[in-house]
């Protein structure tokens, strides 16, 4: 019997997994919630909030949900998974209680100090005076300052000097830039090196690492301007070896998964933590409970496995059986962006040139909606174009050549995405 298998979110990554499931032979109807014009021409669209756990629970039931792939943040710290699975539903993704490896900052960096899973140094805190206190007894350094809670991948801040770190305390844990979210921070010293983000799929056991991926999350060329929800990505990242990568399996992956078993709540799901690499040594910047967004899109053109197959495996804690095959050319993605963004920024504006974009490069959407039948911009990052090709430069080539066929009012891009691997 084909799966009814339901996604939630409304990015460019949601639209990659949904076209990426929607070729395996055992997937029926795809559902996406609340989804984006992309989605709509290949899953039914459900116009139901990532945080209206109740109202997703309801629709799982009315719509015969059996597979729940869970890609986006919100939903499984407020309990997605642990609902869908007292229904009766297939859960590729964590419960509550660890996807709080996310959730929670100041969780996590306890948790990697419990399992020796090297990371920067740092502390956490509620109270802004002791914050400051502690910030001033440290010598002059670079620092990041990291709201504890989800804040849609813009909330850590870097900070030059002392001066600048109490300032964006007192934006965060006075002036609540973050809300909530930033009502407990992280205080830690700047990692220095290259940055990767590593992914696995995992199954409470067992962990399989995807290939790696450099993403940009500066709004702005030569990584200046504030840090988005990323700028573009390139996989595979240059410079990780086969000895690097069993590192990072053995001193990143696996404690996680024994420390959460240990714990009492098995991790399943993808595992997506950010890693700074200098000297063949590996740091762990944060972790992530879902796949990242824009490297799921750069990933899901290079997988050549089954996804579905592969995910029902894991959630089935079988991820041993299957092997996970990736395509051997690389891939790069570029987002375009309404001008403004992370900040202040229109939306509604019609999205013009999508016919004119080769066949073989594809254009994920994220926040686009239909309006009258034309689609126009309704969020931030509206949409990633991506190409694979016998190389990162001609993959980069293909994609910028058309992204310049591409226009909507005041769109923005870097043009920097993957430079650094051919050379420039």
């Amino acid at each position: 019997m084909s799966a009814r298998v339901l996604l939630v979110g409304s990015g460019g990554r949601e639209h990659a997994v949904a076209w990426k499931l929607s070729q395996s032979p055992d997937v029926g109807e795809i559902f996406v919630a609340p989804g984006n014009a992309g989605t709509a021409r290949l899953a039914r669209n459900i116009d139901i909030r990532p945080t209206d756990i109740e109202g997703l629970v309801r629709a799982a039931k009315e719509l015969r949900v059996d597979f729940y792939l869970a890609t986006m943040d919100d939903p499984q710290p407020l309990g997605l998974v642990d609902r869908l699975k007292a229904e009766g539903v297939l859960c590729y993704g964590p419960v509550a209680d660890a996807a709080r490896i996310e959730a929670s900052k100041a969780w996590a960096k306890a948790f990697m100090e419990r399992h020796g899973i090297p990371t920067a140094r740092g502390r956490s805190f509620s109270s802004f005076d002791e914050a400051a206190a502690w910030v001033e007894s440290l010598p002059e350094q670079r620092l990041w300052v990291k709201a504890s809670g989800l804040a849609a991948g813009k909330g850590a801040v870097g900070a030059a000097n002392r001066e600048e770190a109490i300032a964006i305390l007192r934006s965060m844990l006075i002036d609540r830039a973050f809300g909530e979210a930033g009502s407990t921070v992280v205080v830690e010293e700047e990692l220095t090196g290259f940055e990767t983000s590593a992914h696995a799929f995992c199954d409470g056991k067992t962990a399989v690492l995807w290939p790696f991926a450099t993403d940009y999350k500066r709004a702005l060329d030569g990584a200046q301007g504030l840090n988005t929800g990323g700028m573009g990505a390139y996989a595979p990242t240059r410079g990780i070896d086969e000895r690097l990568a069993g590192i990072i399996h053995e001193r990143v992956i696996a404690p996680v998964l024994r420390g959460m078993a240990a714990e009492g709540h098995p991790f399943v799901g993808t595992l997506f933590p950010g890693l700074m690499v200098r000297d063949g040594d590996v740091r762990v910047i944060e972790y992530n409970a879902r796949s990242g967004d824009p490297e799921t899109q750069v990933h899901m053109l290079r997988l050549k496995s089954d996804l579905f197959a592969v995910t029902k495996a894991a959630a089935e804690g079988r991820l041993h059986e299957v092997a996970v095959e990736w395509a051997d050319e690389p891939a790069v993605c570029v987002v375009l962006v309404p001008g403004g963004y992370p900040g202040k920024y229109e939306t509604g504006h019609p999205i013009e040139g999508l016919d004119r974009v080769d066949p073989d490069v594809f254009v994920f959407h994220g926040g686009t909606k239909l309006v009258d039948g034309k689609v126009v911009t309704s969020g931030g990052r509206a949409l990633t174009v991506a190409a694979r090709g016998r190389t990162i430069r001609e993959a980069r080539e293909r994609v910028y050549d058309n992204v310049r066929r591409i226009h909507f009012k005041d769109m923005h891009y870097r043009t920097d995405i993957a430079l650094e691997a051919v050379g420039g």
